[in-house]
């Protein structure tokens, strides 16, 4: 990891690099993407099952792409009687935790015949998303599906690519049942993304679609967005540890490489006060690296993207941290609640030394997906919030209207809209 000292200058730098890896700088792969997902367009199913031939190597029939109550039997099967156990306490947490997020529906009258309101309704259907392939997710799984659940979405469709046996992970099918998926196709990649957007004879088309995926998948999710809406176009996870010299360089190095585990462009950085921390915490990521089994994956996230920041004060320090805008931010200082009333830009803050970030991505209810790119200064994680949308209501009586249409009609022709005014002007005319 690169030991670096805190300065506008090494800042800029360390931004620039870090936006590489934003899924905007693939554009070389989007016609590959917008061939798949206009042929998905055309041709539904044929399309669909065409690419999860080529790039999944199983050759279904359009019946074979829905899981079935028998597989999802065969699942249980499979899994350990112990994470079962663990994924329905961990479902707990969440759905606890996200029904606290819930919004209502409200109306404010008024005696002068007004009445104005919001009106909250669930979307009817979402696609969610879950990456298969050499890992399985069953985290993310639950952490799509329960937001949407808990804001009453009706219809919830959920697409994972097969393996080259033809099944879904096991895990990831029991989380689906768990959380409460209506329905699972084994189809991965923009293909997928394609047909929950647009619909084909097999797989409905949804009002939304959220989960990670590749770049391919975030690539999908960015050409249909309009037609339908997406979360986000999601980029490599990334982890800034804010620490002083009473941080434990031990725990400080095993949280930086629980995301710099994930992919080579995944991005751990510390930034603290105490030089001495910075050279431990290095000592401490080449131990865990003789150990870990991820080792080369880790080696080049962190070669890549890894830094040691080091900096004069801890409002620098707080500075850096907001103007990087980390996926994850672990406060780990002498004094983390008042230093985390200072944080502006994070998708999801972790206080004091025991609370890692992996504890988020499993138990304790928060969503783990979360803004990355810098895009925390302006999105937020995950919520019920993504799966409903709200309307206004406005009502005004005859004589609630009376005594304020004149205003809107001077409104009106000041923007040289004329039939505005007029359909206010009409409501008046017997009252001449």
């Amino acid at each position: 990891m690169r030991l670096v000292k805190v300065n506008d200058e090494s800042i800029k730098n360390i931004l620039t690099d870090l936006l590489q890896r934003s899924p905007n700088n693939y554009g070389k792969y989007e016609a590959i993407v917008a061939d798949v997902v206009n042929d998905v367009k055309a041709n539904g199913d044929a399309a669909v099952l065409s690419y999860t031939k080529k790039f999944d190597g199983c050759d279904f029939t359009p019946e074979q792409m829905l899981v079935t109550d028998e597989e999802i039997a065969e699942a249980y099967e499979a899994v350990d009687d112990s994470l079962i156990e663990i994924i329905r306490k961990a479902l707990v947490n969440i759905r606890e935790y996200h029904e606290k997020q819930r919004q209502y529906s409200w109306f404010d009258s008024k005696p002068d015949g007004t009445m104005l309101g919001q009106k909250v309704t669930a979307l009817e259907s979402v696609g969610v998303y879950v990456p298969g392939g050499k890992a399985a997710y069953p985290s993310s799984v639950l952490m799509n599906i329960v937001p949407a659940k808990v804001a009453g979405v009706e219809k919830i469709v959920m697409t994972t690519p097969p393996g080259k046996d033809g099944k879904v992970n096991p895990n990831t099918l029991v989380a689906a049942k768990e959380a409460g998926a209506d329905e699972v196709y084994k189809v991965g990649g923009s293909q997928a993304v394609a047909a929950l957007a647009y619909g084909t004879e097999t797989i409905p088309k949804v009002d939304k679609i959220v989960g990670p995926g590749n770049i391919f998948v975030a690539l999908a999710k960015k050409q249909v967005y309009g037609n339908v809406a997406i979360d986000s176009i999601a980029g490599p996870s990334e982890i800034l540890v804010l620490a002083d010299e009473t941080a434990n360089a031990h725990f400080v190095a095993a949280d930086l490489l629980s995301q710099a585990e994930h992919d080579e462009l995944a991005s751990a950085i510390l930034v603290t006060t105490s030089e001495q921390l910075a050279k431990d915490v290095e000592k401490e990521i080449e131990g865990y690296l003789a150990v870990l089994p991820r080792a080369e994956i880790m080696r080049k996230s962190i070669d890549n993207f890894g830094y040691l920041l080091v900096a004069e004060t801890m409002d620098q320090a707080i500075a850096t941290a907001n103007a990087i805008a980390s996926e994850h931010l672990e406060v780990v200082t002498a004094n983390p609640f008042e230093v985390m009333t200072k944080i502006k830009n994070a998708g999801a803050i972790f206080i004091g030394e025991y609370s890692s970030e992996p504890l988020g991505d499993y138990f304790a209810g928060p969503n783990h997906v979360l803004p990355t790119n810098g895009t925390a200064k302006f999105f937020s994680p995950l919520s019920v919030d993504d799966f409903i949308k709200k309307s206004s209501i406005i009502y005004y009586s005859k004589e609630a209207l009376e005594p304020i249409h004149k205003d809107i009609i001077a409104f009106a022709e000041a923007e040289y809209l004329t039939a505005h005014a007029n359909s206010i002007r009409v409501r008046f005319e017997d009252d001449k």
